[in-house]
C-alpha cells in the first residue's frame, strides 16, 4: 500500500514559512521560527549536535515525522540553501527529489542521503520518490513554491503545521496563491505543547 504525501512546516500566526531571501534563510527572524525544534533530542542526535535535548510531546512528533518519511520532495531553492547549510551527514537519511530545471548527476551524502534532480516536473518527481519510499509517507520538504504547487495539483493527502507564537510580517506565506475552491479540510489533530501547536488535516476534494 502506497504511503500518504504530506507537508510538515513551522508557520508564524501570520501565516509566514520562511523570510524572502535566502540569505536571510538561517538568520535570526527564522531561527526564532523554528525555536521550537532546536532543543529537541531526535533533532540535536540527527544534526550530530551533541548529546542531551529535551524530551516530551515535541520530540515524539519530530521523531515520528522522521520515521515515518521514507523518500522526500524539494524545490530548488531550498536545496540551494540547504546545500550550504547542511553538515556533510544531510539530515534525511532517505532518497530526496529535487524539482529543478538543472542537469545534474545524483549527489550522494554520508548515512544514506542521496540528492536526486529531476527535470520533469512535480508530478515525475513524486513518483519516483513514491517508487522510493515503498510503503513508507512522502514528504513534500518545502520550500513554501513547491508545497503549493502539489497543493494546487491535488497530490498532498495530509497537511501537518507546527504553529509558532509569533508574527513574521512578511516573507514567504504558506498559502499565498493557494486554489481554495478545491481543497477541504478534516481535522485530525490540535495538539498544544509549551512551544507550539501542532496541526494535522487530512485533505478532501471538494
Amino acid at each position: 500500500m502506497a504511503g500518504k504525501v504530506f507537508f510538515s512546516v513551522t508557520m508564524s500566526l501570520d501565516g509566514f514559512i520562511a523570510p524572502e531571501s535566502v540569505e536571510d534563510l538561517m538568520g535570526r527572524q527564522w531561527r526564532e521560527l523554528q525555536q521550537w525544534i532546536f532543543p529537541q533530542r531526535f533533532f540535536r542526535e540527527n544534526l550530530k549536535l551533541g548529546k542531551g535535548g529535551e524530551e516530551g510531546r515535541d520530540n515524539d512528533i519530530v521523531r515520528e515525522t522522521f520515521e515515518r518519511t521514507g523518500a522526500s520532495v524539494m524545490g530548488k531553492r531550498m536545496f540551494d540553501a540547504g546545500e550550504q547549510a547542511w553538515p556533510e551527514e544531510a539530515p534525511f537519511h532517505t532518497p530526496v527529489f529535487v524539482v529543478t530545471h538543472e542537469t545534474r548527476d545524483p549527489w550522494e551524502r554520508p548515512g544514506g542521503t542521496t540528492f536526486y534532480f529531476v527535470n520533469d516536473g512535480i508530478e515525475a518527481a513524486l513518483e519516483q520518490a513514491r517508487e522510493a519510499a515503498g510503503d513508507r509517507d512522502i514528504r513534500i520538504a518545502g520550500g513554501g513554491a513547491t508545497i503549493l504547487e502539489y497543493v494546487n495539483a491535488g497530490l498532498i493527502d495530509e497537511f501537518s503545521i507546527a504553529l509558532s507564537p509569533m508574527l513574521f510580517g512578511s516573507g514567504i506565506r504558506l498559502f499565498e496563491g493557494v486554489d481554495a475552491a478545491r481543497v477541504a479540510l478534516e481535522p485530525v489533530r490540535a495538539e498544544p505543547t509549551q512551544r507550539v501547536t501542532h496541526l494535522t488535516y487530512a485533505v478532501r476534494e471538494r
